[in-house]
């Protein structure tokens, strides 16, 4: 692995669903000599991509998991983390982009930003990560890349700028114009690999001029040499051209927008220069980890290979060798045989077997230093660990995970489909922090929860292929949730007198709804319940919101203030105490008007133009409210909230009433009320549940 961290690039290649991520990918890996033949995402000899290595990624034509490899372009070491698009698999996105240093964001040139980018972009502000942008697709008809950087300035609020023009769009699209060199770039040979350089076309010499113009104008707000440059009406060079681009990229405070048409094999090798000259490597970005030991304070990392080792494992896989651990290396440097710890619970390990990958395969290495990606062999770790040095005890930053909002009961068919689903299941959470699973203790089902339809159709399959765990699922359940509406006050005394020492406890307060999902205040004064029960008190009423009263569902949104109470100097203790605040909890929790809350999705669908009234109305219909639509040249994009119990199986639906051209994306976006006849409807499910019992 290269040691000069100056030629070293970590970055990922984001985008909405379909707009060409691993097909980008795949040309990459091409044009770097890493593999010597194009496969199409759905290739027709059944091969499919090299990035997509799971067999129910080629037969689906979507990535699920996201792969890792790396390749060299122009004396430069280039990790690239190919990421799913879906929703479904934000997690992938998600620790993906917590060890990434850049991204490519991939923009479709004729649907534009869409619901996914807005997401993936999100994701990017979490983690500060900067980003270039590669409108896809120029060769479609429809293609508008001007339309699409504008809608990266109106969106999502970047200051994007174009560094291309496009020769021709859509069937007519040969090449592009570099607008740093003022060249026309066009790519021939049988797989685009031969770029050959021409002066621009006379036609277009005047667009390119005034296009120039604007860049250089927009680019001089992060270079004073070049602003001067300017004034003084020197020569502009390239190269002051470029530094002023980086330094504006690497801030975030501007997003260089390139073209092209990976399909085509247009206009790839011009986007690696720009991923090598604009993008960050390992030492351009400040990494900070928390240093346990003191007080838990902010230690900024260093690319130093000499200094204690700080490494990341971002993701987990169940190989045929054991399990494969992804770790990102921030400083220092792993060796074979190293001594490492696991910051979250102590324990020390050797560093085996460290491997490179390149997507399914692998590569054995003797270590893996600071700014590098790789993996490691027979570590038993959780997804989100911190391995350091003996000498330190630091901690990175976890990354962001969303809660499940949809679950199934699975039933094994079979002993040995029991013992081979477990197997599974055991390694799917592990793998995947937002897939979950437990028993239920009333009904002995196995539940699994996960983040949509698709999320967890794929997890059964995957049991049914990787494990031969046969299992037949139930009827999805909605993660209903309960809440309070108004203010209440509690005023409970829990005694019990039984031989020797009883139990005495009075807790009083009230009860308010809020917008955390818990909140505990002790307004206790005059030492009316001593301070070593006031922990108690707490987890009397915490324990209460696992099952709320109403309906059993989890309680969310309550804040507890408690303001006087009384004690036994001989019969209180933390139990009665815990005992009374379960009763306070009760009992105010049925003065304070619970309600039932359900999960509401963001729906996004995309349609052609014809379909878009009958979409609506599929909305309507599910007790949806739409947030507006905008028609996009042929097709609509439709925004709306939609409650998730509704949209079961809704994709079979969408499809069938717009002869399947129509697509949507589906995301959590809050909880809110049930109307009173659902909630009624769910109430009478939940009694013939319990009679059933």
């Amino acid at each position: 692995m290269i040691r000069d961290l100056e030629k070293v690039r970590n970055i990922g290649i984001s985008a909405h669903i379909d707009s060409g991520k691993t097909t980008l990918t795949e040309r990459i890996l091409f044009y770097t000599d890493r593999i010597h033949k194009i496969n199409e995402v759905r290739g027709k000899d059944g091969t499919g991509a090299i990035m997509d290595s799971m067999e129910l990624e080629r037969e689906r034509g979507i990535t699920i998991a996201s792969a890792a490899t790396y390749c060299k372009w122009k004396k430069n070491n280039i990790n690239i983390i190919d990421t799913p698009g879906h929703v479904d698999f934000t997690v992938e996105v998600e620790r993906s982009l917590r060890v990434l240093d850049g991204v490519v964001l991939i923009l479709c040139s004729v649907s534009g930003v869409q619901s996914q980018s807005i997401t993936v972009d999100q994701q990017m502000k979490r983690y500060k990560v900067p980003c270039i942008a590669y409108v896809n697709k120029c060769d479609r008809s429809g293609a508008n890349p001007v339309k699409v950087s504008r809608q990266l300035k109106d969106k999502l609020g970047h200051n994007s700028v174009m560094l291309q023009l496009p020769i021709g769009l859509e069937d007519k699209h040969e090449g592009i114009i570099d607008l740093v060199t003022m060249k026309a770039n066009y790519f021939e040979g049988e797989n685009g690999e031969k770029v050959v350089i021409k002066d621009i076309p006379d036609g277009m010499l005047e667009d390119a001029e005034m296009a120039r113009e604007e860049m250089i104008d927009a680019v001089s707000l992060f270079s004073e040499d070049l602003t001067d440059a300017i004034l003084e009406e020197k020569e502009i060079t390239d190269e002051l051209i470029m530094t002023a681009v980086r330094t504006g990229t690497i801030a975030r405070q501007m997003t260089p927008v390139f073209l092209g048409s990976a399909y085509k094999n247009k206009a790839v090798q011009p986007l690696m220069d720009a991923v090598i000259n604009y993008l960050p490597s390992p030492l351009d970005i400040e990494n900070e980890a928390i240093d346990i030991d003191n007080n838990e304070a902010i230690v900024i990392l260093e690319s130093n290979f000499d200094k204690p080792t700080v490494a990341l494992a971002f993701k987990l896989e169940d190989g045929q060798y054991g399990q494969l651990t992804y770790i990102r290396v921030y400083q220092g440097c792993i060796n074979k045989g190293d001594t490492l710890i696991n910051s979250r619970d102590g324990k020390k390990m050797k560093a085996g077997r460290l491997i490179r990958m390149h997507s399914a395969q692998m590569e054995e290495v003797d270590a893996i230093p600071a700014g590098h990606i790789g993996a490691m062999f027979g570590v038993d770790c959780a997804s989100g660990d911190t391995f350091v040095s003996p000498q330190i005890n630091y901690t990175m930053m976890a990354m962001h995970v969303m809660e499940p909002v949809i679950s199934l009961s699975i039933t094994p068919k079979d002993n040995k489909s029991q013992i081979n689903m477990s197997k599974a299941l055991n390694r799917f959470t592990k793998e995947d922090p937002t897939f979950r699973t437990y028993v239920d203790h009333e009904t002995g089902d196995t539940i699994i929860q996960g983040m949509g339809e698709l999320h967890l159709e794929v997890y059964i399959e995957r049991m049914k292929r990787e494990y031969d765990a046969e299992v037949e699922t139930g009827q999805p359940r909605v993660a209903y949730r309960e809440t309070i509406t108004r203010k209440a006050l509690f005023n409970y005394t829990h005694k019990k007198q039984t031989g020797g020492a009883g139990q005495y406890g009075r807790v009083a307060g009230f009860m308010e709804p809020c917008e955390e999902e818990f909140e505990f205040v002790n307004k206790i004064t005059g030492g009316r319940i001593p301070t070593q029960y006031i922990p108690a008190c707490k987890k009397g009423f915490q324990g209460c919101m696992d099952k709320g009263p109403k309906l059993e569902f989890p309680v969310t949104g309550i804040k507890v203030t408690i303001d006087d109470g009384a004690f036994h100097a001989v019969d209180s203790s933390e139990m009665a105490f815990q005992s009374a605040a379960r009763g306070a909890f009760l009992e105010a929790y049925a003065k304070a008007k619970p309600v039932i809350k359900e999960p509401i999705m963001k729906v996004v669908i995309e349609t052609p133009n014809e379909f878009q009234g009958g979409c609506m109305g599929l909305i309507n219909q599910r007790r949806g409210i739409i947030q507006g639509s905008q028609e996009e040249g042929v097709m609509s994009v439709i925004e709306s909230q939609v409650p998730l119990s509704d949209m079961f199986g809704f994709s079979t639906v969408l499809r069938s009433a717009t002869q399947g051209k129509a697509q949507f994306t589906m995301e959590f976006s809050t909880y809110k009320k049930v109307p009173q006849s659902i909630a009624e409807e769910i109430a009478r499910k939940k009694q013939e549940e319990k009679e059933k019992k």
